[in-house]
Parts: C-alpha cells; structure tokens; sequence
C-alpha cells in the first residue's frame, strides 16, 4: 500500500474526522463493534462506553503522531514520577481540549442523547488523596498544552482512596472499585512488561575485566503492566501520556500445590504481588502497611525507570547522552528510592563505574518538596529496608559514605552537621531519611510557593542549602484553567471571551487582566452576580439531592474543601460555626449574616483525630440545622465523599475561600487559587500560596488574619501556653464549654474530649492564638458580603489578577529553569506512518 494513502485513510476515516457526520459514524461504529448493541438494548453506560471510544480514536491517532515526532527528532523528555494521579473524569476534559465538544453535543442530539447525562456515567479514578495528586494531573495537561515531551508514571490503583461514607456523623471508608466497568481511556502494554525484585540477598564477585560487581538474588519476583492513558493538549496536536503500573505474580498459580490440596497457598504469589497495586495510601499503622507502602513505591519506580532507560537505548548505544536527554522529576518524597535504584541499574546491569553513574543520577534527578511537616518526610526502617531492598540498602550506605567525607572535608570537625545531614538517622531505631537522599541525589530541590521555599532553606533543609545554595529554586504551584474554569465554569468562561474579545486567555491567563478595567461597570457586576447564583443555586440543589438540607442559596457561602488534617484546621471553623451559633443563643433576633458552611474532604483511615474532626463538623451541623431559633440563618454541611468532580461543582458556588492553615504548615495549595479563579474572596492566614495571592490580588481584597509563620515560631519558642487564651477570652472559654459539657453529643458523654484536650494542653496548630484573629476577620467579611457591588468587585480582581496561578507558568519555569526542555510541535499534516513501505498498516472491512 502506498504510504501517501495509508496517511489519507488516517486523516479521513471515521476514526479520526472531526465532524458531526464521521463522529455519528464512529460512535455507531463503537456501539455496535465494542459494545455490542444497538439502540434495542443499549444503555445509557454502553452510550458513554461508545462515546468514550470514540473520543480515544482522536486521541490515538494524535498520541502516535506524538511519539512519531518525539522518537524522529530525538528529543529531551520529561519523566514525571508520582504516587498520585488525581487526573478526575476524563470524557468532558478531552472533549474540550481536542475541540470536540459543540460536534459531539450536536452528534448525539441527532440521536435524541444528552452528553451531560452520558458524562455522569463516567467513574472517576480515585487515584490521588488530594493537592498532590490533582497538581500532578494538573502539570499532565499543561506539559500537554505547552507541548513538552513528557510522561507520567505512578501505580495503576485497582481500588482508589477509599469511599468515604458518612453513617451517624463518622467517616467509614469502602472500596473504591473504580475499575469494576473497565476503564475505555486506558490502554494495556503487557509487551512493555518488567520485572521487580524484592528480598533475597546479594553476592559480590569479580567480573573478567577485575572489576568488583555485586548481584542480587531475589527472594520474590514481580512483574509490572503498564496501561497507558492519552493526556491531549489544549488546542495543539500534542497528546502526551500516563503510564501507570499494574502488579502481576511471576507465576500466578501452583497448579502441583493446587492439586495438594492447598488451595491458598497456590495463589499465595497472586496475592502478594497483586495486592501493591491493590490500593492506594495502605493504612501504615501497622508493620504490614509500612512494608506494603515502601513495596508500592519501589515497584513504580523500579518499572519506570526499565521503561525510561529502554525508551533511551532506543536512539543511544550509550549512556553518555542520558541527563541531555532525560529529565526525571520526583513528586515528593515517595519516588525518591530512584536515586538508589538508578545507581543500582547503571552499575549493576549496565556495569558503568560508580562515579560515571552518580555523575548521571545527579544530572537526571530533580526533587519537589511538598510538605513541612516532618511526619510526613518519609523515613523507612533499615532493618525493614534491608530485608525488603538489601542492594538499596547497599548503594544507600555508599552513597552516604561518601557524602560525608564531602561533609568533613567542607566542615572539618563539626559532628552535629554530620548527623544533621546524613543518609542515615542514628539511634536506638535507625531510619533511612529519604528526603536527604532525594536532595543529594538531585540537581535541583524546589519548593512549591515562595514562603515554602524560604522555610526550606532556612529551617528543614537549611544545613543543605547552606552546602548547596545554587541547587534550591521555587516554583509556586498553579492550577490548570482547562478544567478549573473553562470546564467547571463554563457561564463565566463565557462572560470573559465574550468581554476579552478572545478565548486567548484559556492558554495565556495573564490576559484575564483585561478584566480589571470592567470591574465598576453595572452590566458586567450584574451578570457577574447573575453566574455566581446559577453556580450557587446548583451546588445548592446538589446539597439537597445528597444531604437533604436545605440551605439558602442567597446567604454566604462559606467554603473548606480539602483533606482533612489538624493543622489545615478545620475545627478552628467550626469553633466560629459555634461562636455565631452562642451568639444567636443568647439573642435570637441578632441581625446576622446568613451563611452556609460546606466542608468537604477525607481522612487518612488511620488518622484518628482527622476522623474526630469530621464527626464533630457533622454534629455541630446537626444541632445548629435543627434549631429553630437559627431560623435557617446558619446551615452547615458536610459534603461526603469529596472528589476531583465535586470540586467541579464545589469551587465555582463559593463565595468565601477557607484558607487557614496553621502559618507555615501548608506548602502551597492549589485549593486556593481554584476558589480564586473562579471569583471566591480568601479569608487565610499568610501560609503558603496565600502570600502570592493576596499580592497579586491586593490587600483590599483579601481578609487576613492570624499569626505569621515567624510568630508562630516565636510564640513556641516562648513557651505557648493554650491555656492563657482559654482563660482570658470569654467567647472562646464559651465555646470550648459547650464541647466539655457535651452540648453537641448529649447521648456520647465525652465524645469531644480528645479535640478538647488537644486544644486545651497542647494546641500544636495553635487554634487559641489565632481564634480572635479569625473570628474578628469573619465579621469583616459579612459586613464586605452586605455590600454586593463592593464584594462583586473584589470577585473580579481576584479573577483577573490570578493569572500567575496558571500551571502553564509553574511548567513553563520548571522548562526552562530546571529540566531544559523546549516545546515540540506537533503536525497531523505530515502524517507518515512508521512502517509504510511494510505491511499495511489499515485493513478495510
């Protein structure tokens, strides 16, 4: 066949046309072919199914090309490792990003179909926990949009998070079995499957040449199954992808034990090795979890980094070329056993010497941290890791050898800083200290918002930085505006092109700008108004349906929608949900704003006062809901099982942005600026990305309180003592009251007295010292809310003056600051496919 109409075929079939006529053909085509139905017996699951494979085709024939011109032009690529993928529902998405959706709304129409009901048949991959997860789905799309040669590589979850149940006011988690239809985006590439070692032992030898080699002799081995998932770029060709890692048993069933007659154990190897990507985030309370976590996290990097080193070897006999050619960027500390993993590739398998090998790890590797929290740097067990990764554990040891020598020869007889610094924290219990082991085995160490940075350098990795002061940069987080508001937003997606003159701003957020010089004109505040209460109202009927309370669609809506965690303090609200609640109280005709408080997020199933937190949101809600003296002015809800779509609902409603974490214990968020796009004002505390956004959008048009991170470490430093708030402020003495006498758990005596006595002889997220503060600032707030064009007009600052929070910006910096990497057009016009002048590559039917 020649070439030239193979390209033809590609470009004209119904595959991959874009019209409505060739989209009707092809979604026919898939119902009939994939599903095998027809309009008798279809449902509406097996219209999306079509509609979902329909869509693929367009993304297929553009992710081909990509790889076409990546592989021809031998370009440096992007490998982006993460445990998480929040990457949310996808049919919409790519609809938007390919250019598909008005064809595809009036496709099925002509069928008599409605593409928002098929949409909500799509389920959602759990396969994230929160900001982590969502910025790196986030960072998917932009590396997408600006057309960077990239791939992501994490687990392929069977079960996601957990489904969270609200039963009585507790959390209680169920599978989440998002895979039980299949899943029409992905992909399987058992061609491309690897083998992961775990256990067993290692041997040293010579080898012929004289040279000292060390094997290592698997007590188990387990195979990994990459399944990909297309990742298109906004209007451009460009489709990157999504590579996660499923884990199969080398040998899934004993059939001579089967016929024994022990049953269990002949699928024992089944089990062990499926049950890592059974999961994410396993409960760690326990040993079994612990190991079972440190499994999940070398098995994706120890596939990924087979896959990167055979996808270069494809155009390279050596590895000289590698960092010129390969940029791997390590999303936290999870991933980061690929510093000793790559070591152990390079000088193990592929017997380069141990310096040439470091040389090209440093070179490759860059580090992200995302968390202050030192619970939260991952610190794993020598005697753990050792028995689960003896030749890591090897390489680590060397690694930190020679690490410390660098140590004594630059700070000669300074010990502290040796033990400070090392690989290895010392004691009765030693632990392996992974970020230390990311920074030194990484070119670059950045973290995600400016004051982030700044207390990295300065407090957790500050004897670091001081050694290596070039190697750490920021790079504030951003959002994607594809789905943060021009899909879960469309009202005032159009009100802007309408008033920019241009979609432009979709890939250049920096022109929402122009948006500044409309802020005082009545007819843009009015329809302004008019998009925030059609958001409002529908978030309000979606409260109904889910939660069956009412709430006021008019009143304030008042909103905190993240994982739940002490220190982002939730409870600190509801401390003011109280406050208003003791007021009413005492004078039931107080004029008082209305206002609806709407809490959304999940707590990790081992985090007990997480789980406490989220009960006593729920009987706060249920007391306050049900009293008549309220009168409906406050309502508080509980939205249960918080997910990337909820979000979609969720951000665009909001009239107040919850931003109140403990001053320097959130790294960015990303929560922040999606509330902000979409016209919410921040009440926050000057933590983390809050800094960057109250700069941006003006003092004047963000309300702020509470103790700054250097206050926060000042009063500790001092001796904090909650009790000195407790007993001189009335209100707060009040509140806390109502908690000891069991107000709002009369038939559970003593329910609340964990929270209590947290906050009462310990507070470590310093809520007393910050209560006044915050309750002073809510009353700034109502009073801002009252007055509609002042507060419109806040809104639209906000929105105008976000556009620093694109992900466009974080990548483009991350380009061009720390991977080196340029854009790579794509063209469908050039279509030559790989092996024309072979076999033909189209069969007609």
């Amino acid at each position: 066949m020649d070439p030239a109409e193979v390209c033809d075929l590609y470009i004209e079939s119904d595959r991959t046309g874009m019209t409505v006529s060739t989209l009707k053909r092809s979604f026919v085509d898939n119902l009939h072919y994939i599903q095998g139905k027809d309009a008798t017996f279809a449902t509406a699951y097996d219209y999306f199914m079509a509609l979902a494979y329909t869509v693929r085709d367009r993304l297929l024939h553009r992710r081909i090309k990509t790889a076409q011109t990546y592989f021809e032009e031998d370009t440096k690529v992007v490998y982006y490792l993460s445990a998480e993928f929040l990457i949310g529902r996808l049919l919409i998405n790519n609809l938007i990003n390919v250019g598909l959706y008005e064809q595809t709304q009036k496709a099925l129409g002509e069928f008599g179909l409605d593409l928002a009901e098929l949409m909500e048949h799509e389920p959602e991959p759990g396969l994230g926990n929160g900001g982590l997860g969502r910025l790196a789905a986030c960072f998917l799309d932009s590396l997408a949009t600006l057309e960077i040669p990239a791939v992501g590589y994490g687990i392929r979850y069977e079960f996601g998070i957990f489904e969270q149940i609200i039963t009585n006011g507790w959390q209680h988690e169920v599978p989440d079995n998002w895979l039980r239809f299949g899943n029409p985006w992905e992909i399987a590439r058992p061609d491309y499957n690897v083998e992961v070692k775990f256990g067993g032992h290692t041997e040293a030898y010579t080898d012929p040449q004289g040279h000292y080699r060390v094997r290592w002799i698997a007590g188990t081995t387990v195979y990994g199954t990459p399944y990909d998932t297309p990742i298109a770029g906004y209007d451009n060709n460009t489709v990157n992808t999504l590579r996660l890692w499923s884990a199969r048993a080398a040998q899934d069933f004993n059939l001579q034990v089967f016929n024994a007659g022990d049953y269990t154990q002949a699928v024992s190897n089944k089990t062990f090795s499926e049950n890592i990507s059974k999961v994410l985030y396993p409960n760690d309370n326990t040993l079994q979890g612990k190991e079972l976590r440190l499994q999940q996290q070398y098995f994706f990097v120890a596939c990924s980094l087979q896959d990167i080193i055979r996808l270069y070897l494809r155009k390279h006999k050596t590895f000289d070329a590698f960092p010129e050619k390969t940029a791997i960027q390590l999303n936290d500390t999870h991933p980061s056993i690929g510093v000793a993993e790559l070591m152990r590739l390079l000088v193990d398998d592929y017997f380069l010497t141990w310096e040439k090998a470091w040389d090209i790890t440093q070179r490759t590797f860059a580090y992200t941290n995302h968390t202050l929290l030192s619970e939260a740097l991952e610190r794993w067990s020598v005697d753990l890791f050792g028995r689960l990764l003896p030749r890591h554990l090897e390489i680590i040891y060397e690694i930190n050898y020679r690490f410390l020598n660098e140590i004594r020869l630059r700070y000669p007889g300074n010990h502290a800083r040796l033990a400070r610094m090392s690989l290895i924290e010392e004691g009765g219990h030693k632990q392996i200290r992974m970020a230390h082991l990311a920074c030194v085995g990484s070119h670059t160490v950045n973290g995600v918002a400016e004051l982030h940075t700044e207390l990295i350098k300065q407090e957790l990795m500050r004897d670091f930085y001081e050694m290596y002061p070039n190697k750490f940069q920021n790079k504030t987080n951003g959002v994607t505006p594809r789905r943060w508001v021009l899909l879960s937003n469309p009202q005032l997606s159009g009100l802007i092109t309408k008033t920019l003159g241009s979609d432009r701003w979709v890939k250049h957020l920096d022109d929402l700008r122009g948006l500044e010089a409309h802020a005082d004109r009545p007819e843009f505040r009015a329809e302004w108004q008019q998009i925030k209460q059609a958001n409002k109202e529908r978030l309000a009927d979606y409260i109904w349906q889910n939660n069956q309370i009412e709430v006021d669609p008019y009143s304030l809506f008042d909103v905190q929608i993240k994982r739940i965690h002490e220190y982002k303090r939730q409870h600190l609200m509801v401390l003011h949900i109280i406050t208003l609640y003791e007021q009413i109280k005492a004078n039931p005709s107080i004029d008082i704003q209305p206002r609806t408080f709407i809490f959304g997020g999940k707590a990790a199933p081992g985090y007990f006062m997480a789980k406490m937190v989220i009960k006593l949101i729920n009987a706060v809600g249920d007391m306050v809901n049900h009293d008549s003296d309220v009168n409906g002015r406050l309502k508080v809800v509980f939205l249960n099982n918080y997910s990337v779509s909820l979000g979609e609902i969720s951000y665009p409603a909001a009239d107040l942005s919850e931003q109140i974490s403990t001053a320097g214990k959130e790294a960015s968020g990303t929560g922040n600026m999606k509330f902000a796009l979409n016209g919410a004002i921040t009440i926050g505390t000057l933590d983390g990305a809050n800094v960057e956004i109250r700069e941006e959008a003006g003092p004047e048009n963000f309300f702020l309180f509470g103790l700054t991170a250097q206050e926060v470490m000042s009063l500790k430093a001092e001796g904090y003592n909650p009790m000195d708030y407790y007993n001189s402020n009335l209100m707060l003495k009040k509140v806390i009251d109502s908690l000891i006498s069991d107000y709002f758990c009369p038939r559970d005596p003593g329910l609340f007295a964990p929270i209590v006595d947290s906050l009462l002889y310990g507070d470590p997220y310093m809520l007393f010292a910050d209560y006044q503060s915050y309750v002073d600032c809510q009353k700034q707030a109502a009073e801002a809310f009252r007055d509609k064009d002042r507060w419109t007009k806040m809104a639209i600052l906000n929105v105008a003056r976000m556009g620093k929070f694109s992900s466009d910006r974080t990548i483009s910096q991350y380009c061009q600051d720390i991977w080196g990497v340029e854009p790579v057009p794509v063209s469908l016009e050039a279509c030559r496919p790989s092996l024309a002048g072979s076999q033909p590559l189209v069969n007609k039917r």
